[in-house]
């Protein structure tokens, strides 16, 4: 049984812990909303770029990282790799909590386990989206579908350089196909609206934008992976080319103006559905982080 003097230091206390709780959730919250939006705009953006690229309005389709090479160049550009820069390392934050700390409450079932590890990839990938729109604040180059297809041709050349470097590149192409395979998946099988605190009438009307857009993800994925599985079973690094340069190789297509125009709208479908996480997702922090 407690003392008298324990009860009343515990009193004096509680307030002070209910502030600090506070503070964190709001800390927390904040940072994974400004995330959803920071990663919205830069799906938004790629997918209008490559919506222009199909109307012959823009020279190349680009991907994430091309797009924010391309709103570098814009007015005020510096300025948008700057907030996209912190706002995707807000979202990286938020991905490990999600992962590590299970600020979902996902549990430890084989699935929650799945889905743990997928945010965490998610978060990696992430990194090295706000790594480049920093980078990009030093030096933006002038054309940034060039520039993003030099990059893969190097790191396709210093991978052929290695010791089994061409079975590696198979590896990393199959990779890349797992990781857009898993995104149509995910399309089918994931209730989108589970996490969301809005009326069951606008999460019926904004689920299909998930599933599209990441049906969309998913698809624009697998070009690239037959190129670098192509370049790995011919050891030639001139096969791979960047994510952007593979969406211009199904453009050249029959009908691949349309299978773009189709991708494009479901980039911006998945923008659009990541300002809806922005506003209506359920953050929790993780218990961790709450003071008890």
């Amino acid at each position: 049984m407690s003392s008298p003097l324990a009860r009343l230091i515990d009193r004096i206390r509680r307030p002070t812990r209910r502030r600090k709780a506070k503070a964190v959730r709001n800390i927390v919250e904040v940072a994974a909303r400004v995330g959803y939006g920071a990663r919205g705009f830069v799906y938004l953006s790629a997918g209008l770029i490559i919506l222009l690229s199909t109307a012959g309005l823009v020279d190349n389709a680009v991907g994430t990282r091309g797009a924010l090479a391309w709103l570098g160049l814009q007015p005020l550009g510096r300025a948008w790799l700057l907030l996209l820069g912190l706002g995707l390392a807000a979202f990286v934050a938020w991905r490990l909590m999600q992962a590590v700390l299970d600020a979902d409450n996902q549990g430890r079932s084989w699935q929650a386990v799945n889905t743990r590890v997928s945010q965490g990839f998610s978060g990696l990938g992430y990194a090295f989206l706000a790594v480049s729109a920093f980078g990009l604040l030093i030096h933006t180059p002038p054309d940034p579908a060039t520039a993003e297809a030099r990059e893969g041709l190097a790191q396709a050349e210093r991978v052929l350089s290695m010791p089994f470097g061409n079975w590696l590149l198979v590896g990393v192409g199959l990779c890349i196909a797992g990781i857009g395979v898993g995104n149509i998946v995910r399309a089918w099988r994931e209730d989108f609206t589970e996490y969301l605190s809005c009326s069951v009438d606008l999460c019926r009307r904004v689920a299909p934008l998930a599933r599209v857009g990441y049906m969309a993800r998913g698809l624009a994925w697998l070009p690239l992976a037959v190129l670098v599985v192509a370049a790995g079973l011919h050891s030639e690094a001139t096969d791979v080319t960047s994510f952007g340069g593979a969406l211009d190789a199904v453009d050249r297509q029959v009908a691949g103006p349309w299978l773009l125009g189709a991708g494009a709208l479901g980039f911006i479908a998945f923008g659009l559905f990541s300002f809806i996480e922005a506003r209506f997702r359920r953050i929790r922090p993780p218990r961790e982080l709450v003071p008890g």
